[in-house]
C-alpha cells in the first residue's frame, strides 16, 4: 500500500505546472463588491492563488476548477490592475481585470435573438458579458427618445480578447441602424442619433482574433468583453486637446449631450472626464501663420478635404528634434502625415505611420542654421470637425529603456539562472549604469553587473543558496545610474504587433501595456530517488 501512494504523489508531481491565466469573466468589477469570477486558462493541479497589484482585491478559490471568489475594498483605484495566478512551480503571464465605481451588471443568455433581447435600463450601464460559443450574437435593448443620443463602445480588443469585435444598432424589425467595427483601437463605438422613440437594440459580434481561415463568428471562454452605453454627457475631448500642469485653462468640451461646452482645467483638481496634461506650452491652431516653440504642443484640425496645415519653426545647425502627432489614439477621424521642408519646400523628412505605429513621429537633425516647415496631412485627404490632431516639437532628449521577453524565471535551490535583457540607448544617453534585482527572496543573491555602454545585451545572474526556502512572488530588475543613484526599470511587454501574410496577430494596445513587476519562482531541491523495489522471485 505505501508503495502505491508514494507512486500516486510521484505521478502528482510530475504532472503539477504553473497555471496558464488567460481570460477572466466577468473582466470588470465594482468598487467595495464581491463577485464570482470564472477564469480561462490551465489550472493543474488545482487550487492556485492569484497575486493582484493592490491588497485590496483577494481571490479565494471556489472548489469548482478554474472559478474564484473575488473581494474588492471601497478603496481600490478605479481602472485596470494586474493580476496573476500562480503557485510553488511558477505563475501566469500577467493580464489585466478593470475596478469600475458604476454599478456592474452581467450579460445573460439566451439574448441572441433580437426580438428577445437582454435590457438596459439607466442613462448609464455597464455590461461584462462573454460570447460563449461560436457563432454567438448577444444583444441589448436600450429606450429612446426622438434625437436623443446614445454612446455605446467595446472592451474586448484592449482586454485581449479571442475576437474582433463588432458594434451594430438595430430597430425592433431588425434593420441596422448603425454599425462600427473599429475605433482607437480594434475595438468599436458608436454615437447613435435616435430617429424616433422606441427601443432599439445594441448587438454585439465578432470573428475569431488572430484571424483564422474560418469565416463565421466567434465564441468561447476567451470571447470576453465590456459593453459601456451612455445617454449621459459624454466628453471625447477638450479644446484644446492638452493642457499645461500647474495652471488653470478654460477649454472648450466635444462631444455628446453636454448641458455646458466650457469649464475650467485644473491639474491639482483633474475633472471626471479625460483631459490631457502637458509639461510643455500648449497652443491652438490659428489662422493666420504661426511661429512654433521649441518645445510646444499645438491642437489642430483638417477642416476642409485636401486642407494642409504648415507652421514655422526656427533651429541651429545639429539641434535633434522630435515631431510626432496624435489623431486615431484620442478618438479623430484622421490618418496623419507628418512632413519637413526647408525655406525653398524641399521635403527633408516624412512620416505616416511607419515602425508599426499609426501615428507619426519624426527624429530630425537639423542641418543648418534656419527657419524650417512643418506639414500636417491626412492621408486619404478628407476633412471635417472630427479630423483633429494633436502636434508636439520637442528637442530630442537623452533617454534609457531595458526591456526583458520573459516575464518569469523559475530557480532551484542550490542552483544558479542567467537573466539576460536588452538596453537601447537614445539620443547621445551617456551616464553608466548597473544592471541590479530588487525585492528578491531569502536566500536568493545577484550580484550587480556592468551594462556595456553602447547597450545591447546585458545580463545578471540569481542563485540559489542549498537551503533557500520555496518562494513564488513578484521582483524587479532595474538599471541604477553610477552618479545620483537613478533607477530605470526593467519592462515586461504585455502588448505586441505582428502580421502573419498581412494578417494583424497579437495586441497593440492593452488596457496595460508593460510592467516591471516580474515573477520569481524558488523551487526546493529534488528528493533523493526512492530505489526500486527488489524483484519478488515467482516461485517457480
Amino acid at each position: 500500500m505505501r508503495f502505491w501512494f508514494c507512486f500516486g504523489a510521484a505521478v502528482a508531481m510530475a504532472h503539477s505546472a504553473e497555471p496558464v491565466l488567460t481570460h477572466l469573466h466577468p473582466a470588470g468589477i465594482q468598487q467595495g463588491t464581491s463577485a464570482r469570477v470564472k477564469v480561462a486558462g490551465k489550472f493543474e493541479p488545482w487550487p492556485c492563488k492569484v497575486w493582484t497589484d493592490t491588497p485590496g482585491i483577494v481571490f479565494t478559490p471556489a472548489k469548482d476548477v478554474g472559478t474564484f471568489d473575488v473581494v474588492v475594498s471601497a478603496d481600490v483605484k478605479t481602472g485596470p490592475h494586474l493580476l496573476r495566478a500562480f503557485n510553488d512551480q511558477g505563475a501566469s503571464a500577467p493580464i489585466s481585470m478593470v475596478i469600475d465605481s458604476p454599478l456592474q451588471t452581467m450579460e445573460k443568455e439566451p439574448n441572441d435573438d433580437f426580438r428577445a433581447p437582454q435590457v438596459l435600463g439607466g442613462t448609464a450601464a455597464t455590461c461584462n458579458g462573454r460570447l460563449d460559443k461560436p457563432g454567438d450574437v448577444d444583444s441589448f435593448s436600450v429606450a429612446l427618445k426622438k434625437g436623443q443620443t446614445m454612446i455605446a463602445w467595446i472592451e474586448a480588443y484592449t482586454l485581449a480578447a479571442g475576437f474582433d469585435a463588432m458594434l451594430r444598432i438595430v430597430d425592433s424589425k431588425g434593420l441596422t441602424l448603425a454599425f462600427n467595427h473599429d475605433h482607437t483601437t480594434m475595438d468599436p463605438f458608436i454615437a447613435f442619433c435616435a430617429p424616433e422613440d422606441g427601443p432599439y437594440i445594441i448587438q454585439t459580434m465578432g470573428q475569431k482574433y488572430p484571424a483564422s481561415s474560418e469565416i463565421s463568428f466567434a465564441g468561447g471562454d476567451d470571447c470576453v468583453y465590456r459593453l459601456h452605453v451612455s445617454t449621459a454627457a459624454f466628453v471625447r475631448n477638450t479644446w484644446p486637446l492638452a493642457v499645461p500642469r500647474l495652471t488653470k485653462t478654460p477649454v472648450s468640451l466635444e462631444g455628446w449631450n453636454l448641458s455646458a461646452t466650457e469649464a475650467q482645467i485644473d491639474s491639482a483638481s483633474p475633472p471626471v472626464f479625460p483631459v490631457t496634461f502637458s509639461h510643455i506650452p500648449e497652443f491652438m491652431e490659428t489662422a493666420e501663420p504661426q511661429l512654433l516653440e521649441i518645445p510646444s504642443g499645438l491642437s489642430g484640425r483638417i477642416r476642409t478635404p485636401g486642407e494642409e496645415d504648415r507652421f514655422t519653426f526656427t533651429s541651429t545647425k545639429d539641434t535633434k528634434l522630435v515631431f510626432s502627432i496624435k489623431g486615431p489614439t484620442i478618438g479623430s477621424m484622421m490618418d496623419p502625415w507628418l512632413k519637413i521642408l526647408d525655406k525653398d519646400g524641399k521635403q527633408l523628412a516624412i512620416d505616416d505611420d511607419a515602425a508599426g505605429r499609426s501615428e507619426p513621429r519624426i527624429v530630425w537633425a537639423v542641418p543648418a542654421d534656419a527657419t524650417y516647415t512643418v506639414v500636417v496631412g491626412e492621408v486619404t485627404s478628407r476633412g471635417g470637425a472630427d479630423f483633429f490632431y494633436h502636434l508636439v516639437i520637442a528637442n530630442a532628449s537623452p533617454s534609457v529603456s531595458a526591456s526583458i521577453l520573459t516575464h518569469g524565471v523559475k530557480l532551484e535551490a542550490g542552483k544558479s539562472a542567467e537573466v539576460k535583457i536588452t538596453v537601447a540607448f537614445a539620443n547621445g544617453y551617456q551616464s553608466k549604469l548597473k544592471l541590479a534585482a530588487k525585492n528578491l527572496p531569502p536566500g536568493i543573491t545577484a550580484q550587480e553587473v556592468d551594462v556595456p555602454e553602447k547597450g545591447g545585451e546585458a545580463a545578471i545572474t540569481l542563485a540559489a543558496e542549498t537551503n533557500a526556502s520555496r518562494a513564488s512572488q513578484p521582483w524587479q530588475l532595474v538599471l541604477r545610474e553610477a552618479e545620483g543613484g537613478t533607477e530605470h526599470p526593467v519592462i515586461f511587454s504585455m502588448a505586441s504587433t505582428t502580421e502573419d501574410n498581412g494578417v494583424p496577430q497579437g495586441y497593440h494596445k492593452l488596457l496595460i501595456n508593460t510592467t516591471d513587476q516580474l515573477w520569481l519562482t524558488v523551487t526546493a531541491n529534488p528528493p533523493p530517488a526512492t530505489p526500486a523495489p527488489a524483484a519478488i522471485p515467482s516461485g517457480n
